[in-house]
């Protein structure tokens, strides 16, 4: 399990790549403005709003067999 700081380091380099340094800043501030911030009903309400169950499981396992290897061997032997 990765520690605090280097969750929080490599949380603030996938932000960066996908959003930019200005974006990256600009949602961190809107999380922190939403006080308090519930990020389970956020999830839900809206990460995966415009995909049905089974997209996002397909989706997932799509991920999954290409970015773990071992994930997919493991699918596979089912």
């Amino acid at each position: 399990m990765m520690n605090r700081s280097l969750i929080m380091s490599e949380g603030m380099k996938a932000l960066r790549n996908t959003l930019g340094t200005v974006g990256a800043e600009v949602f961190v501030f809107m999380l922190k403005a939403e006080e308090p911030f519930d990020y389970t009903e956020w999830r839900r309400d809206n990460l995966f709003e415009d995909m049905s169950p089974d997209e996002l499981l397909n989706a997932a396992a799509k991920y999954a067999k290409i970015n773990r290897p071992a994930f997919a061997k493991l699918t596979a032997a089912e």
